[in-house]
């Protein structure tokens, strides 16, 4: 091979080399549809549930928290199972999160109930709200680090159905926001700094679904929805209050062994 021969042949190789490594560097620009729909209903969710709260329908509005939830809980596992990822997916759906599970708990929240207490009301629901926001930030730069079984810091989906929880049973018992402004002016921003705690929360990805499990555990299942379409207000506040104790719990139990 000729001296000129090698030269093309080893600029050709580094060519080849460069658009690998932008390849690598470069996020894949796509825009699917499929999953991006239930990220737009998550959004749309969220944002009726500022438009409900500002009419004063507070249990419309924390339904509709939830229900994000559910959009937002789909719209992952729709784009996993139909290879359907990009990087803009996952820049919409953190925006999404901060307008579902920051701004419009927030919101409601301050609304309903902390508006009367003026400036600590609306700074605990400030605390809350960029809890939110530094909450999701952080995720974002653990992914591929943090471990999968586990979250740090109480996840902002849960931490929006305390707050979502919480108003939908006081409403739904006749109890109104202004009776319990001063325990939602404690609650909200614990809420809040959970979030950007480092408190360990069980993530239950690891949660095999297709395996065997006893006929105890359908049961269970089975009495678990019941009781959520009885009473669905006090038992997923329940839950998910249970759900924001547990990692402290977990703390305190492994001090004491």
């Amino acid at each position: 091979m000729s001296v000129h021969e090698k030269e093309s042949a080893s600029a050709e190789d580094a060519a080849v080399e460069s658009s690998c490594e932008d390849a690598i560097k470069k996020p894949r620009r796509e825009v699917y549809l499929l999953p991006n729909l239930f990220t737009t209903a998550a959004l749309f969710s969220g944002f009726y549930s500022i438009i409900a709260a500002m009419n004063g329908e507070f249990s419309n509005a924390s339904v509709a928290i939830f229900i994000s939830m559910v959009f937002d809980g789909l719209d992952g596992r729709v784009a996993r199972m139909t290879r359907t990822q990009s990087a803009f997916g996952a820049e919409y759906d953190s925006l999404a999160d901060m307008v579902s599970f920051g701004i419009a708990p927030a919101l409601v929240v301050f609304t309903w109930s902390l508006a009367p207490l003026g400036k600590v009301g609306w700074i605990a629901a400030f605390i809350y709200a960029v809890g939110a926001a530094l909450r999701l930030a952080r995720f974002n730069t653990m992914v591929g680090i943090e471990e999968k079984r586990y979250f740090t810091g109480l996840p902002s989906p849960a931490a929006a159905a305390i707050v979502a929880g919480v108003i939908w049973a006081a409403n739904d018992k006749g109890v109104s926001g202004e009776a319990l402004s001063t325990i939602m002016a404690l609650l909200v921003p614990i809420v809040g700094l959970l979030m950007v705690s480092n408190v360990k929360y069980r993530s239950f990805k690891d949660l095999n679904l297709k395996g065997r499990v006893p006929f105890v555990v359908l049961l269970i299942a089975v009495l678990s929805l019941v009781l959520i379409a009885l009473e669905p207000a006090l038992v997923l506040m329940g839950v998910f209050c249970l759900y924001g104790l547990w990692g402290l719990l977990g703390i305190v139990s492994k001090r004491f062994r």
